[in-house]
């Protein structure tokens, strides 16, 4: 899973990417409300949740909201606040927000909302995947082999499991690289083919089940 911390105090933005990465999330910051508006509307798929504060610069977060439901992004949205009366909340329910939450809070509630968010069902996507030989359970994240578990780190979890939710779809280095890392990180590595070489080993593939598209990326083909 991945979220976007839309979050101007920077201190309190490191921290919850500190811990919501300690529970196995990959995380962005942004601090700019109409740059988190702009990338949210170019790459609509990137997040499966959006953490948006409410005091923004550039553009405000019930306002960002707003414009991200008229352009039909459905997202979970968690809003933080340090206004707490019910008109503010009101408010920013009322542009589309899922959830909202006051500071000061502490970090278990915020899990816990996040975990509630992602929760429900996003297009009906099935919690237990198959392909070939291989079946994933999405919420446990444990992964077999032939009816044997294997052990993979929670970045080849999310290679792989994007890849069997996308089978028959060529996917490219980019794709695989926005969903399981943050944009901190250099896409100029080769931090994606070591790790579809680390989980094709694991997964006993020779180049059957994860095929490689040449100059492009990759395919899983039924």
């Amino acid at each position: 899973m991945k979220i976007l911390v839309v979050e101007d105090n920077t201190k309190l933005a490191e921290n919850l990417k500190q811990g919501l990465m300690q529970e196995g999330y990959a995380v962005d910051i942004i601090e700019d409300g109409l740059v988190a508006e702009r990338r949210i509307l170019i790459n609509r798929d990137e997040y499966d949740l959006i953490v948006l504060d409410r005091m923004l610069p550039g553009k405000d977060g019930v306002s960002v909201c707003n414009s991200w439901r008229e352009n039909e992004i459905v997202i979970p949205i968690l809003m933080l606040t340090a206004l707490d009366t019910t008109d503010d909340k009101v408010r920013g329910l009322n542009a589309g927000a899922d959830d909202y939450l006051a500071k000061p809070f502490a970090f278990k509630e915020l899990l816990a909302r996040i975990k509630a968010l992602l929760r429900r069902p996003k297009q009906s996507a099935p919690i237990i995947l198959t392909h070939k030989d291989i079946s994933i359970n999405t919420t446990g994240r444990v992964v077999t082999y032939k009816n044997k578990p294997i052990s993979l780190t929670l970045k080849e979890f999310m290679v792989l499991e994007y890849l069997m939710r996308n089978h028959n779809k060529v996917i490219t280095r980019d794709d695989l690289y926005s969903h399981a890392w943050d944009f901190a990180d250099s896409s100029f590595s080769n931090t994606v083919d070591v790790h579809i070489k680390n989980l094709r080993k694991k997964i006993h593939d020779n180049g059957k089940i994860i095929q490689t598209i040449r100059g492009v990326g990759y395919k899983m083909e039924n």
